[in-house]
């Protein structure tokens, strides 16, 4: 399934809403892309929404590590929103949970780069207690 992203913006911040799925081939280099034209429009705050996203393979995990790092170090951050149960299985298997933040709610998500809000990150360590999930 082809990878497409729709973006919008709210209080400065980008939501990028991805459908489709995040593996090898065109699909991870659309993401890639994707991510290095809004960098080249001076956009550091992106929330990727993966609500509608139904696969993610190794490729794709890099390429969600390799925006992320792309966003750090222009002086910003790429945030996560509604991974699905494999989605989020898939992050702590790979210990990538250590290194994402990772929110189930936009508004939270949004928040979590103001300072001065209270933003409610997706507890991670409850949910593997709630799926046995091997962290």
């Amino acid at each position: 399934m082809a990878l497409s992203a729709l973006e919008r913006e709210l209080e400065g911040i980008l939501l990028l809403a991805l459908n489709g799925s995040i593996i090898l081939g065109e699909e991870s280099a659309f993401l890639q892309k994707t991510f290095a034209d809004l960098l080249e429009r001076g956009q550091r705050n992106v929330v990727a929404d993966l609500k509608h996203v139904a696969r993610i393979d190794s490729t794709g995990l890099g390429t969600l590590v390799y925006g992320h790092t792309k966003f750090v170090k222009a002086g910003g951050a790429l945030k996560l929103l509604n991974l699905s149960k494999r989605h989020i299985e898939l992050l702590v298997l790979t210990k990538l949970s250590t290194i994402f933040e990772i929110y189930d709610d936009e508004q939270n998500a949004v928040d979590s780069f103001f300072p001065d809000r209270r933003a409610r990150k997706f507890d991670i360590l409850t949910f593997v207690r709630q799926h046995d999930i091997e962290p």
